[in-house]
């Protein structure tokens, strides 16, 4: 009778701890989606948070981003390029090795991002490399634009002329006023 009551005691005690550890696993699988979903709203404010760091800094009515996009080869390697905006350095880049062969598989690199009040501006490029006969070359351009109050963003473009032999640099707009 004795051992009855022990082992029908035991199975009670067994029964109890039996669904307290479901309710463990229960309580922990939801603290685990709990959690998850504490991440991704973590990560979607990050992004929001993200995007409205880039209007404050950079809004639309004073942006100012500067791409370059490279088809050449045969006349010209790229080394270096160097930016001026009213006379003023506004940035420089030397490039790598992995860089140029981006460029030659057809990226287009940001160059400058930044800030500038409406009006007329001057944009100036220094390009510098090897030319035609591996030579050193250095070429500049200059283009002058009309900044409005939309985002202005400009694409240096280097390309081979096969007329006459020589690299060609040129600056498209793709938004804003010229």
């Amino acid at each position: 009778m004795k051992c009855q009551f022990v082992i029908s005691v035991l199975l009670s005690v067994l029964l109890l701890a039996v669904p307290s550890q479901s309710t463990a696993a229960t309580t922990e699988q939801s603290a685990q989606q709990q959690l998850e979903q504490l991440k991704q709203q973590a990560i979607a404010l990050n992004r929001e948070l993200f995007i409205l760091e880039e209007e404050l800094l950079f809004p639309p009515q004073t942006q100012l981003a500067v791409f370059v996009s490279v088809d050449a080869g045969r006349f010209f390697q790229l080394d270096s390029i160097q930016l001026k905006l009213n006379d003023q350095a506004i940035g420089a880049h030397l490039y790598t090795q992995s860089e140029l062969a981006g460029l030659a598989r057809g990226a287009v690199q940001p160059l400058y991002k930044g800030n500038i009040r409406a009006g007329e501006h001057t944009l100036t490029a220094v390009f510098v490399g090897k030319g035609p006969e591996d030579k050193d070359y250095r070429r500049a351009i200059s283009h002058r634009f009309t900044k409005a109050d939309d985002a202005m963003l400009l694409e240096l473009k280097i390309t081979d002329s096969s007329a006459n032999y020589q690299p060609d640099f040129s600056v498209e707009v793709w938004s804003g006023n010229e």
